[in-house]
């Protein structure tokens, strides 16, 4: 009987403890429930820039889908004109229906983000997809940087069933990416490949569509696949075949127009794209002489999608084109061909294109090429070394070696000289405000303030 009461204490007791563990176990997961509802509630695109900082970023970034951040600096100009664009901006993205949301961080004083995320000027402009970074290229004008950023919100393929619903499509795309369009495609047809693409580029299938639209866009059978370049005035049909390879092939070499103007901007967006270049240097871009000569250029890159075709004018960037050896003392246009590495190759009786029949000239100059009757030169030229090395290395690496540098020479100095003085923050703040261009010059995309 003494037995069987201790054995009932002790099955009260193994009771006890098992009815409290389930009431904190419950009571930890309502807790947390409570807890990861504040958190993911406290980030809602409402309209407003946030501020963000070291303790808030890694949060808000992980609970948004679409974030654009602001790296900047209280002492940079260029942040000081970019602030009130994105304020502006901010309200148009949120109401999309997915929206996009603003944020903006003092990468000066977190300098700790500014690092880890590749800060290296100010204004620093990254989009965060899902949590992951990439180098926001687009304007930064309000209604421009919206409408380019919409293609980021944008259906993978999007579904067009009527040709008001193609015009309307095409007019929303803008012109700042090239937009395809499947005609009497199925959407599974490209589904796969619109998802690796998003980033550079619209995609839609349109399932129900007229003759005039036929017209319109210029092919006369379905299926097609269609791609546009409103900027470049550019339309490219591909009939088939519809295996992926061959329309991976299609939307590769035709994601940039026929022939392109270099700059900075486009260097960078070619550096996923193996092909190399066909550079033809000009003395203007702008002169009617130089736009017969791209007209050429561009029939030849029709029938040459292996190779990029680009030009670039003295005028528009003398020192890149100094790089392959082109001047205003230069016998232009100039054609050569290049890899994007130190080396480039003329062709041997090429060496320059003169006025007369230019579209057998680069035709010639092409053929040699293809033959091996080239002649390898080194890059070189009078540009700086910043500039020049910064289209291959990056910014952040061509900082680092003259930080390096210039911390060997006030090294030097110290042992030489008194102690230097280091200004106040202000004092640097009036120092690069007294020395700026005048604040109503329209910022361009891509500049910064170190």
């Amino acid at each position: 009987m003494e037995e069987r009461r201790r054995n009932n204490k002790g099955r009260m007791r193994t009771g006890g403890f098992t009815v409290w563990f389930w009431v904190l176990t419950s009571a930890v997961s309502v807790l947390g429930a409570v807890v990861s509802s504040s958190s993911s509630s406290t980030w809602v695109a409402d309209g407003r820039v946030l501020e963000l900082d070291d303790s808030n970023f890694e949060s808000a970034i992980s609970a948004l889908d679409l974030v654009l951040v602001d790296f900047h600096a209280p002492w940079c100009g260029h942040c000081k004109r970019l602030a009130p664009q994105l304020d502006a901006a901010a309200p148009m993205l949120a109401s999309l229906k997915n929206p996009i949301v603003i944020a903006k961080v003092n990468a000066d004083k977190y300098r700790s983000l500014g690092d880890k995320y590749g800060v290296d000027g100010f204004p620093t402009l990254k989009l965060f997809i899902h949590g992951v970074p990439q180098e926001y290229k687009g304007p930064r004008k309000a209604d421009l940087l919206v409408r380019y950023l919409k293609k980021f919100a944008a259906p993978d393929v999007t579904v067009l069933d009527s040709d008001s619903a193609i015009a309307d499509f095409v007019n929303a795309a803008g012109t700042f990416f090239p937009v395809y369009i499947g005609f009497g495609l199925d959407e599974s047809m490209i589904s796969k490949l619109a998802l690796k693409y998003k980033k550079k580029a619209w995609f839609s299938v349109a399932k129900d569509f007229s003759e005039d639209a036929m017209l319109l866009y210029d092919f006369d059978k379905a299926p097609a696949l269609l791609s546009l370049h409103p900027s470049y005035n550019e339309r490219h049909v591909f009939y088939g075949p519809f295996e992926e390879e061959f329309l991976e092939d299609f939307i590769k070499q035709s994601l940039l127009p026929l022939a392109i103007p270099i700059n900075y901007d486009i260097l960078k967006s070619l550096e996923d794209d193996e092909r190399k270049i066909v550079l033809t240097i000009v003395e203007d871009e702008d002169e009617e002489k130089s736009k017969n000569l791209i007209k050429i250029l561009k029939s030849a890159a029709s029938a040459n999608r292996d190779l990029v075709f680009g030009y670039v004018g003295i005028k528009q960037w003398e020192d890149f084109a100094d790089t392959f050896g082109a001047n205003k003392k230069t016998k232009l246009p100039k054609m050569v061909v290049w890899d994007r590495t130190e080396e480039y190759f003329t062709v041997n009786g090429s060496e320059s294109i003169g006025e007369e029949d230019q579209a057998s000239q680069v035709s010639q100059f092409l053929e040699g090429y293809k033959e091996g009757r080239t002649i390898k030169e080194r890059v070189g030229g009078s540009v700086s070394v910043t500039s020049f090395i910064s289209s291959f290395l990056g910014l952040g690496t061509v900082y680092v070696l003259v930080f390096v540098v210039v911390t060997i020479i006030l090294v030097r100095k110290a042992t030489e000289e008194e102690p230097l003085r280091v200004g106040r923050g202000d004092e640097v703040d009036h120092a690069t405000s007294s020395t700026a261009e005048a604040e109503s010059r329209e910022h361009k995309a891509g500049e910064k303030e170190d």
